[in-house]
């Protein structure tokens, strides 16, 4: 499937921080019609971590759709203000982490992130996916 432009959601989650972590998206086309949702275990990780690794997968995820441009929505204040370049990165797990999503960026023609309130239904779908892998996996 090939669409011009998409909608990312994501959000990471993590019970201890660091504790156990499980990351959530929700990818939509331009017309803000969910095409994929998908969430994951990824072990023990902060809530930044979380948060990082989140958008990484997103960022995969949204090349199966050819897409040229994205809008990447989080939650995560410092992880927008940090990945649009207006807060430093003085974590070196943070910016190992902004290294791979700007090497992944580059199969797009535009990458923006906004940062949404933690009650935007789509940002609140994401997160149920995240607490939905941890709790799957603490489960088993």
């Amino acid at each position: 499937m090939s669409v011009r432009k998409l909608r990312i959601y994501s959000d990471g989650a993590s019970r201890g921080n660091p504790g156990p972590a499980g990351i959530g998206i929700l990818i939509c086309n331009e017309t803000g019609e969910v095409i994929q949702e998908y969430g994951e275990f990824i072990g023990t990780a902060t809530n930044n971590v979380a948060e990082y690794r989140a958008v990484l997968k997103a960022l995969e995820l949204a090349r199966s759709f050819a897409a040229r441009e994205l809008d990447c929505f989080s939650d995560s204040e410092l992880m927008v203000r940090q990945l649009n370049g207006e807060y430093a990165i003085k974590n070196t797990r943070l910016h190992e982490l902004v290294l791979q999503v700007r090497e992944k960026e580059q199969h797009f023609g535009r990458v923006r992130y906004v940062h949404v309130s933690r009650e935007d239904p789509l940002i609140m779908k994401a997160d149920q996916r995240a607490n939905r892998a941890i709790e799957n996996k603490q489960r088993a």
